[in-house]
C-alpha cells in the first residue's frame, strides 16, 4: 500500500453528536505524497549570509520551476526541478508514483542559479531536451549562459544521457534570464524561442516613475530567436520590434487575437507594464496591451492563457502580491497616491493594480477584467497560475501558489527603514536594517486552488481539496502522472521538499469522465505545438491551445487533457494544426488516449457560412455627430482623503427632444465646469447641427437634463439640474437652470422661473403629477458637497404656469433629505393612473412613494422588499414579464469589486466630524473571513484624521481593529450610518397588489457600475430587451477604475428572464467611462442610440435591421400605453420623462402591426384614446 499523508479536516463538533464516537472521513481530491514513497527529494534550499540576501538580491525568494516531459519516451512523464543554490535534478518516472534521480548519469544538473526550465524537442530527433534559465545573483560578476540539455537518448544502463550544448544552438543568452517559451511565430514550420528576461535597475527602485525604455537597451528587454532551420538560432529582436522593457515573470503564448498567428504576453514585475506583442504575420510584433486590456496587474508574477468559460476565447490569468486576510492587507498594502498615479499615466503607463487580474475574452478584440467578481484577486504573494480542469467537470479550474521567505513588504519594517536611513552612519544604519531584516517573518500559507463555478467564478477548494499545506511555493506543473486520466500537481518549494499531489478524481468523481489528446506533428515541429483543439458536445464547447510554457518558470504535460463531465462520448475532436490544416474526429468515446496524427489533416476548414449581421453599427460620422466631453481632473479626495469615488465626474447627461417644431428629434448633451453643453439639431436629411446652449459657460457640472413644455406654449424648455463636488454646499455655482424655447430651438435662461435652488443634484424628472394637466418636476438631490455621505437635497417643484414652486415639505417632507439620490423615475407601480415615484442611490434602498391625490407617502416597507441598500445608479421602466404592470430594473455597483454586500455582511459607513477638524471624515467597512474592518489603510485614515496616528501607532497595531471597534461608543453618537446589503444590479417584478420581488441580473451585467439603461425590443421578438452601460473611472487609485464593462445587452424572454447577448451579435460595444444612454428617431426612419462617456466621445449606434413599424408621436400629457398581441400577450408600456441615468429618450411610440392587435394610450389624466393601426408604417432601420 503506497504510504500517503492525507490533508483531511477534522471537525470537533463530531464529539457533541449524540451516539457518535467518530465520524467517518472522506478522501480529499489530492493527496500529498510523502518523498519516502515518490523518491523525490528535491529541495530548493535557500542559504543567506551577512554579504548575499534579499537586500543584495531582490529575487533570490523567487524560487525555481518544474518541467514536464517523457524524457525517455516509455509513457510516463518525467520532472526536472530547476535550483537556485542547490543543483537541479531530473526525475525518471518508474511508475505508481515512483521516481528515480537521474540527475547526475544524465548530465543535467547545474551549479548556477537556475529559474524557468522548459522541456522541448529543439532538434526534432523525437527525444525532449531541457533548456534552462539563469542568472548570477551576484551584483558586480559576470552574467551566466542559459543552458540546453541536449537529449542523447537511452544509454546501455537504460538511462538518458544529457550534454549541453547551448552555446552550439545560438541559444546560450547570457544576462537575466527567467524563463523561455517554444513557438512558431513565422508559421515556417519549425519552432522558434522566446526569452523572458528580468534585469535589477541599478540601484534604482524599480518603482520609481521614469520615462519608459522602449529602444531595445534596457537589459530587461526581452528577446526573440528565430530558428534558422539548421539547428541554430539567431536574435531577431530587434528587427521583430522587442524593445520595450520589463521586468519579466510570466510568459504565455497565445492567439489572443483569433487571427492564426501566435502571440505573446508578458507579464512585468514592479511599475513596467506587461507587454502583450500582437504578431503581425511578417516576422515582426506590436505591443497592443492598451488596447486590449483596460488595467492590468502591478506586480506582474506568473500567468496563464485559457479558456475558463468554454466559450471558445482564450482568458488570461495573471497573480500579485495582494493578501486574502485583513491582517495582512493593512500591514502590506500602501495606501492609493492619485499624484503617483496621474503621474505614471502621464509619462505613458497604463493602468495598473496590486491585485490579480482575470481578463476575459469579449471576443471583439477588448477584454473585461473580472478577477474581483470571479472571486481569485488575492491569493498572497503570488507566483504560478495554472488553469486545469482538476475535477474532471468540463471547466477549467484555478490553481494558485504562493509564498515569501521574508514578508519585504511589511510597512512598518520599511518604515524603520526610512527612519533609520536617516540617522547614524552608513554602517550602523547598515546594522540597523539587518537587525531589523532578521525579525521578518516569513510568507507560509496554503496554496490556493478554486473550483469553476460555471458562472464566470470560482471557489477556494484548498482544504476541501486537500491542499491546506502551508509552504513557500514558486513554479508548478500540472501533469498525469499515473495516466488515470486526472490531473497531478507537482511544485517546487523554497526550504522544503517539492510538493508533489496525486489527483483523486478516478476513484472519487467516477462520474466525471475525461479524454486525453496526444498530437502527432511531422518535424519541424512533432510535437504539433501551436495546435488548437476544440471538442463539443450537445452544443457546448471547450478551446484548448497547445504551449507547454505556462504558470511561473514552468511549462506542462504535453498530453493535451480535457474533464468532460457525465458525456461518455463526445460529438467531435476539432484540430487545428500551426500551419492551418485540419482535421475533424467525430463520435469519440471518453476515457481513452486519443492519438491525431498530422498526415491525416486536410486543408483547413471551409468558412462557415456568415450569420446575420450585427443589430447595431457607430455612425457617429455618418450623422455628423461629434461631441468629447472635458473634464477638469478636480481631485475630490484632497478634500475627504477616505472617499471611495469623487462626486465631481459624474456627468454627462443626455437629452432627447424637438427644439424647433419641425417633427425631428434633437438632442441636448451637458458638459462640465468653465464649459457649455451643446444642443444638436437634426435637419431633414438626418444630420446634426452643434450650436452651444449659451455663452456663458457653466459654473459646475450639468447633470440631469430635460426637454418638457415647462410654459404650455408648445414647444421644449429645457431644465439642468446642476451638480458636483468643488464648492461648499449652497454655493451659487450650483444653481438650477431653466431655459425657455422661442419656439425655434433658441434659447433664454429664466432666472425668474425657479425656486432659489443651489443644491448639488443629479437627476431631473418631470410628470403630472397633481393632474392639473402641466408638467411638475422631481429633482434628486446627489450630495452634500465636500460632505460625503451627507444627502443632497431633493425638491418636488411643482409647475404654477411656467414658474415653479417647491412643495417639497408639503408634498413629502422625508424626500428633502432622503438620501445621496442618483436617479428617479415617475411610474405608476399601482396601476392607479396616478404617477408615483421610485427613487434610488447610494447607500440607500430603491425607495417607493405612492402618490396619494398629489402626497407621496413612503410604501417602501410594504411591498415585500427588504435591505436592498445599495450603491444604486439608476432605475428603468419596463413591462418585461407581459402581464400589464411595471417592472424595474436597477443598475447597482455590480459586483467586480472589492466590496461585497450581503443582509448578514452589508458594507458600512461611518461618517461625522471625528476629530473636529471641520470636515467630515467617512470610514468605510466591509467583511473579511466573519468580520468587520476599515477599508481604509492605515495612512488614508491619517491623512482623513491625523489624530488616528497617535491612536495606531503601528501598521500591525491598526491591522487589529474590526470597524466597531474603531471608535468608542461616544464617538458614535451623532455619527451617520450607512448600509449596503447588495451590490448586484437587479430586476423588480412587480407581483401585483404593491408586492415586489427581487432577482439579480446576469453575471454579464455585473461587471461594473451600471448607469444608463435602456428599454427597446432589439431583436423583434415582441419582448422588451436591455440595454446598459456603465463603469466608473471616479474611484480612488487603490479599488482602481471600474472599467471592465463594454455595455450590456439583456434579450429579455417574456416572462422576467433575460439571455446575454454577444458584442458580435449586437454590435454594441461602449467601454470609457459610460453615463447616459438614449435613443432617438432620425430622418429617413431610423432609429439611433446615443451614449454619453465622461471625457471622452459621444458613442452614436444605429438599429440595423429594417421593420416595418408604425411610429406614432406621443402628446405631452401621454402617460402610457396598453399593448394587445395577436399572441394573446398585453404588456404596458409608460412614457417618462427622464428615466436610468441622466437620461431622456424620444418621446415615440413604435408598434408593429403585424404582431399588436390593438393599442391604447391615456394621459396623466386619465383620458384614454384608441390608436389605429396600420397607419404611416415606416421601415425602421
Amino acid at each position: 500500500m503506497m504510504k500517503v499523508k492525507y490533508l483531511l479536516f477534522f471537525s470537533l463538533s463530531i464529539f457533541l453528536l449524540p451516539g457518535c464516537s467518530m465520524l467517518q472521513q472522506e478522501e480529499p481530491l489530492f493527496s500529498l505524497l510523502e518523498p519516502d514513497t515518490t523518491g523525490i527529494a528535491f529541495s530548493n534550499s535557500i542559504t543567506e549570509t551577512d554579504s548575499f540576501n534579499v537586500l543584495t538580491y531582490g529575487y533570490i525568494y523567487n524560487g525555481g520551476g518544474v518541467a514536464v516531459g517523457d524524457v525517455n519516451n516509455d509513457g510516463l512523464q518525467d520532472l526536472y526541478f530547476s535550483g537556485n543554490m542547490v543543483s537541479s535534478k531530473l526525475y525518471l518516472n518508474k511508475g505508481d508514483f515512483r521516481f528515480e534521480d537521474v540527475t547526475l548519469t544524465s548530465g543535467t544538473g547545474t551549479s548556477v542559479w537556475a529559474n524557468g526550465v522548459t522541456m522541448v524537442d529543439i532538434n526534432q530527433d523525437g527525444l525532449l531536451d531541457i533548456y534552462v534559465c539563469t542568472v548570477n545573483p551576484v551584483l558586480g560578476q559576470p552574467q551566466t549562459a542559459n543552458l540546453l540539455f541536449i537529449n542523447k537518448g537511452v544509454g546501455k544502463n537504460g538511462l538518458p544521457t544529457f550534454r549541453e550544448e547551448a552555446q552550439a544552438y545560438g541559444l546560450g543568452e547570457v544576462g537575466f534570464s527567467t524563463q523561455a517559451a517554444f513557438f512558431d511565430y513565422d508559421k515556417d514550420g519549425d519552432l522558434d524561442a522566446y526569452l523572458l528576461r528580468n534585469a535589477p535597475d541599478k540601484n534604482l527602485n524599480p518603482n520609481i516613475s521614469r520615462p519608459k525604455i522602449t529602444d531595445g537597451t534596457s537589459p530587461s528587454t526581452d528577446k526573440l530567436f528565430r530558428n534558422n532551420g539548421d539547428g541554430t538560432f539567431s536574435d531577431v529582436s530587434g528587427e521583430a520590434g522587442i524593445l520595450i522593457e520589463g521586468r519579466g515573470l510570466g510568459l504565455a503564448i497565445s492567439d489572443v487575437n483569433q487571427d492564426g498567428w501566435p502571440d505573446v504576453y508578458a507579464s512585468n514585475d514592479f511599475l513596467s507594464n506587461d507587454l502583450l506583442w500582437i504578431n503581425n504575420g511578417n516576422g515582426t510584433f506590436t505591443n497592443k496591451i492598451a488596447q486590449y486590456l483596460k488595467h492590468q496587474t502591478y506586480n506582474g508574477m506568473g500567468t496563464d492563457i485559457g479558456d475558463y468559460n468554454n466559450d471558445g476565447l482564450p482568458d488570461i490569468i495573471e497573480v500579485d502580491m495582494m493578501p486574502e486576510d485583513n491582517a495582512r492587507q493593512k500591514t502590506t498594502m500602501e495606501s492609493p497616491n492619485y499624484d503617483r498615479f496621474r503621474l505614471n499615466r502621464r509619462l505613458g503607463y497604463e493602468d495598473q493594480y496590486v491585485r490579480n487580474t482575470l481578463q476575459l475574452n469579449n471576443g471583439d478584440g477588448t477584454f473585461s477584467e473580472v478577477g474581483q467578481l470571479a472571486g481569485v484577486y488575492a491569493t498572497d504573494w503570488s507566483w504560478s497560475a495554472l488553469f486545469g480542469d482538476y475535477d474532471n467537470d468540463g471547466w477549467r479550474d484555478l490553481f494558485i501558489t504562493n509564498g515569501y521567505l521574508k514578508d519585504m513588504i511589511d510597512l512598518d519594517y520599511v518604515r524603520y527603514n526610512s527612519e533609520a536611513s536617516m540617522f547614524g552612519t552608513e554602517e550602523d544604519v547598515e546594522q540597523k536594517i539587518q537587525e531589523e531584516f532578521k525579525k521578518l517573518k516569513s510568507i507560509v500559507v496554503p496554496n490556493y486552488i478554486y473550483q469553476n463555478q460555471k458562472d464566470l467564478t470560482f471557489k477556494n477548494k484548498a482544504q476541501e481539496w486537500g491542499l491546506e499545506e502551508p509552504t513557500t511555493s514558486n513554479g508548478a506543473a500540472y501533469v498525469d502522472l499515473d495516466n488515470d486520466g486526472d490531473l497531478d500537481l507537482v511544485v517546487n518549494n523554497i526550504n522544503s521538499l517539492a510538493s508533489v499531489y496525486q489527483n483523486n478524481a478516478d476513484k472519487l468523481l467516477k462520474q466525471n469522465n475525461y479524454l486525453q489528446v496526444k498530437l502527432k506533428g511531422q518535424a519541424p515541429n512533432r510535437s504539433g505545438i501551436g495546435a488548437t483543439i476544440r471538442i463539443r458536445k450537445d452544443g457546448a464547447q471547450q478551446f484548448y491551445e497547445y504551449y507547454l510554457t505556462r504558470g511561473f518558470q514552468s511549462s506542462v504535460d504535453q498530453t493535451l487533457h480535457f474533464g468532460l463531465g457525465r458525456a461518455t462520448v463526445v460529438d467531435s475532436v476539432e484540430v487545428t494544426w500551426p500551419d492551418g490544416k485540419y482535421q475533424l474526429l467525430t463520435n469519440i468515446s471518453s476515457n481513452q488516449l486519443l492519438q491525431v496524427d498530422y498526415k491525416n489533416a486536410v486543408e483547413q476548414k471551409a468558412s462557415p457560412a456568415p450569420g446575420p449581421g450585427p443589430l447595431l453599427r457607430e455612425v457617429a460620422g455618418e450623422y455628423n455627430i461629434a461631441y468629447m466631453h472635458e473634464e477638469d481632473d478636480y481631485v475630490d479626495f484632497k478634500n475627504q482623503p477616505l472617499l471611495p469615488h469623487k462626486l465631481s465626474q459624474n456627468g454627462p447627461g443626455l437629452a432627447v427632444g424637438d427644439v424647433n417644431g419641425d417633427g425631428l428629434d434633437d438632442f441636448y448633451v451637458g458638459a462640465s465646469a468653465r464649459r457649455t453643453g451643446s444642443v444638436f439639431i437634426q435637419n431633414r436629411m438626418g444630420k446634426f447641427s452643434r450650436q452651444p446652449l449659451g455663452e456663458e459657460p457653466n459654473r459646475e457640472d450639468d447633470m440631469g437634463a430635460l426637454f418638457f413644455d415647462a410654459d404650455g406654449d408648445g414647444d421644449q424648455d429645457l431644465y439642468i439640474a446642476t451638480g458636483g463636488n468643488e464648492y461648499v454646499a449652497e454655493s451659487e455655482n450650483y444653481r438650477h437652470r431653466l431655459y425657455k424655447n422661442d419656439g425655434n430651438g433658441n434659447f433664454r435662461l429664466d432666472e425668474q422661473a425657479l425656486p432659489a435652488l443651489v443644491s448639488s443634484s443629479s437627476c431631473v424628472v418631470a410628470a403630472d403629477y397633481d393632474q392639473d394637466g402641466d408638467l411638475d418636476l422631481f429633482i434628486g438631490g446627489r450630495n452634500t458637497p465636500r460632505k460625503y455621505p451627507m444627502p443632497g437635497q431633493s425638491a418636488m417643484l411643482r409647475n404654477d404656469g411656467g414658474t415653479f414652486t417647491n412643495v417639497t415639505k408639503s408634498v413629502c417632507p422625508e424626500l428633502e433629505q432622503i438620501g445621496m439620490v442618483t436617479s428617479a423615475i415617475w411610474t405608476d407601480f399601482d396601476n392607479d393612473s396616478q404617477a408615483d415615484l421610485i427613487l434610488v442611490g447610494e447607500w440607500m434602498p430603491i425607495s417607493f412613494f405612492r402618490n396619494e391625490k398629489g402626497k407621496l407617502t413612503n410604501v417602501t416597507s410594504s411591498i415585500g422588499l427588504t435591505h436592498t441598500n445599495g450603491w444604486w445608479n439608476s432605475i428603468i421602466a419596463g413591462d418585461f414579464d407581459n402581464d400589464g404592470d411595471m417592472d424595474y430594473v436597477a443598475g447597482n455597483l455590480g459586483l467586480n469589486s472589492r466590496f461585497k454586500a450581503s443582509v448578514e455582511e452589508p458594507t458600512s459607513i461611518y461618517a461625522k466630524d471625528f476629530d473636529r477638524d471641520g470636515n467630515i471624515d467617512p470610514v468605510i467597512g466591509y467583511y473579511l473571513h466573519g468580520k468587520s474592518y476599515p477599508a481604509a489603510g492605515r495612512d488614508a485614515l491619517v491623512d482623513q484624521m491625523v489624530s488616528m496616528r497617535r491612536r495606531f501607532t503601528s501598521y500591525a497595531d491598526y491591522a487589529k481593529v474590526t470597524l466597531e471597534e474603531l471608535f468608542s461608543e461616544d464617538e458614535l453618537k451623532d455619527a451617520y450610518a450607512g448600509y449596503s446589503y447588495t451590490f448586484s444590479s437587479s430586476y423588480l417584478e412587480n407581483l401585483g397588489n404593491g408586492k415586489f420581488s427581487m432577482m439579480a441580473l446576469p453575471m454579464q451585467a455585473q461587471f461594473a457600475p451600471t448607469f444608463g439603461m435602456l428599454t427597446a425590443d432589439m431583436n423583434q421578438d415582441s419582448n422588451l430587451d436591455l440595454v446598459l452601460v456603465g463603469n466608473s473611472y471616479a474611484t480612488e487609485t487603490g479599488t482602481g477604475y471600474y472599467d471592465a464593462s463594454y455595455g450590456t445587452v439583456l434579450f429579455g424572454n417574456g416572462r422576467g428572464g433575460f439571455v446575454p447577448a454577444s458584442c458580435k451579435t449586437t454590435g454594441f460595444s461602449v467601454g470609457g467611462d459610460a453615463k447616459g444612454i438614449t435613443r432617438l428617431m432620425a430622418a429617413g426612419d431610423r432609429l439611433l442610440l446615443l451614449v454619453s462617456r465622461n471625457s471622452d466621445r459621444l458613442k452614436v449606434f444605429e438599429e440595423v435591421s429594417a421593420v416595418s413599424h408604425q411610429a406614432v408621436p406621443l402628446q405631452p400629457a401621454d402617460a402610457f400605453a396598453e399593448l394587445y398581441y395577436k399572441s394573446g400577450k398585453k404588456r404596458r408600456e409608460e412614457f417618462n420623462y427622464g428615466a436610468a441615468y441622466l437620461s431622456q429618450s424620444s418621446r415615440t411610440l413604435l408598434l408593429n402591426p403585424k404582431t399588436i392587435k390593438e393599442a391604447f394610450v391615456t394621459d396623466w389624466q386619465g383620458n384614454r384614446r384608441k390608436l389605429q393601426l396600420g397607419q404611416d408604417l415606416l421601415v425602421v432601420r
